[in-house]
């Protein structure tokens, strides 16, 4: 069995060092930390779990509520998922997944259980009826989203509205001036899910400001859906030259259509995608987009959760500065 000494030995720091970046007692240099988190992960070292819940009476467990819905693409919500376990482990600590819409009774029942020592909250809703319960309990809570209202509570996330607010200008350098938004279903709105949300407003808010024409519409995803969605923005707004695209299961089937259609990518129509960074590259015609950063939130809020857990912590906002990275998918405006 590895032991604590040869981590630090393998990772060239002390035994102490080694220590610290697992309990996150005090602060380390990012450099150290990877260092050590890298030979944690090579040599497979891993803390003794039973011994540190004994000795902290604590369990050692982070509790991650992911409700796992029809109507969100869940491939970025298990790559947070993915990154949120592995970051724990590194601090040692272990992740109780918990997939149903279950709501604040959840929340009450590791609140009220010695289930977990924090818990992890995603698929965020701008009035979401999980908060009141968390701003209730002692239990140490972070969010990987962004309610209406974050007093009091510690959250983590893309900043989406500067995501679309980037996505508009770009197409706006570029000469167009009918922006088309493909969103995500229509229930993802009608929860007033964040990130959807946050991404409409900034996209219409720096539409406005530059005087652009935007017009958004919900999609379901799929190639028969996209047709029905496609149809009803060209037949609404014919000059459309500008796609923002946030729905990933959406990309592909619009892609084909307009290939049926005689529509040119990027020379008559442009596409800006928001998604993770393997839809983008993957796709038919690779797609000028703001990535998700899945790892980095799942790694930022395990980060926080266990600074609060240390008492380190207090309440904050961490908003991730979206980048755009210009593929073939988008260029100038055609001439009228």
């Amino acid at each position: 069995m590895v032991t604590l000494a040869e981590v630090a030995q393998h990772a060239g720091v002390s035994a102490s060092t080694v220590s610290y970046v697992l309990s996150g007692k005090r602060s380390i240099s990012v450099n150290t930390r990877q260092r050590v988190e890298r030979s944690i992960r090579e040599l497979g070292y891993h803390p003794n779990a039973g011994a540190r819940a004994l000795a902290s009476s604590r369990s050692n467990i982070i509790a991650l509520m992911v409700p796992l819905r029809t109507d969100m693409y869940v491939p970025v919500m298990m790559e947070i998922a993915i990154a949120v376990a592995t970051t724990a482990r590194a601090h040692g600590y272990d992740v109780l997944l918990l997939t149903g819409e279950e709501g604040p009774d959840a929340v009450r029942r590791v609140a009220g259980s010695g289930l977990a020592d924090g818990m992890i909250l995603m698929d965020v809703e701008l009035d979401d009826e999980r908060l009141p319960l968390l701003r209730e309990t002692d239990r140490p809570a972070v969010l990987i989203g962004l309610p209406a209202d974050t007093a009091g509570l510690t959250c983590v996330d893309l900043d989406f509205k500067a995501t679309g607010a980037l996505c508009v200008e770009h197409l706006a350098q570029r000469g167009h001036r009918d922006i088309a938004v493909i969103g995500e279903a229509p229930a993802v709105y009608e929860r007033h899910t964040g990130f959807a949300e946050r991404t409409l407003d900034g996209l219409r808010g720096r539409a406005r400001e530059l005087g652009l024409g935007l017009l958004h519409r919900p999609c379901e995803g799929g190639y028969d859906a996209m047709a029905v969605t496609l149809a009803r923005i060209l037949d609404e707004r014919p000059g459309t030259t500008g796609f923002v695209v946030q729905n990933e299961s959406a990309v592909e089937p619009l892609l084909a259509l307009l290939r049926q259609q005689g529509r040119a990518v990027p020379e008559d129509v442009s596409v800006v995608a928001i998604c993770p960074e393997q839809v983008a590259v993957q796709a038919s015609v690779r797609l000028t987009s703001v990535a998700i950063p899945a790892q980095e939130m799942g790694r930022l809020a395990v980060e926080q959760l266990v600074a609060k857990l240390d008492g380190r912590g207090g309440d904050e906002v961490v908003l991730i500065a979206p980048e755009l990275t210009l593929r073939a998918s988008s260029g100038p405006a055609p001439a009228r």
